[in-house]
């Protein structure tokens, strides 16, 4: 279970890379920032815990807490990125609060495959 937050963060990364998207990883505080075509992903992700529930429910703040004050701007969106073991936590947040606050779910598998849940056709690469 230890270091499987990282091996969450490496599949996303190569994920967005292999769709065309330039990645960084820890920018103000954001564990990966992807970005092509004039659009932009900032990501937030957790591994396997022993404390999956309330693990998700701090990337959700620490992903609010990367919001701009004045909310996404056009092209900008949010993303969550969870093992498949914590998908029933970030289903606890209701879909209007996600679409909202344009907030995507990345799920990666224990095979390392990553699944956008409900990621924008365009912002999927």
């Amino acid at each position: 279970m230890r270091g499987d937050e990282e091996r969450v963060i490496q599949a996303f990364c190569d994920f967005m890379s292999a769709g065309g998207w330039s990645v960084t990883r820890e920018v103000d505080h954001v564990d990966v920032v992807a970005e092509k075509d004039g659009l932009k992903v900032l990501a937030e992700a957790k591994g396997r815990t022993a404390a999956i529930g309330l693990d998700v429910d701090t990337m959700f703040g620490q992903l609010l807490r990367r919001m701009p004050a004045t909310g996404a701007s056009e092209g900008t969106r949010f993303a969550v990125v969870v093992p498949t073991a914590a998908v029933s936590a970030v289903r606890r947040v209701p879909a209007w609060v996600l679409e909202e606050l344009q907030i995507d779910i990345y799920v990666v598998g224990d095979d390392g495959s990553v699944t956008a849940v409900n990621g924008r056709p365009n912002l999927t690469p």
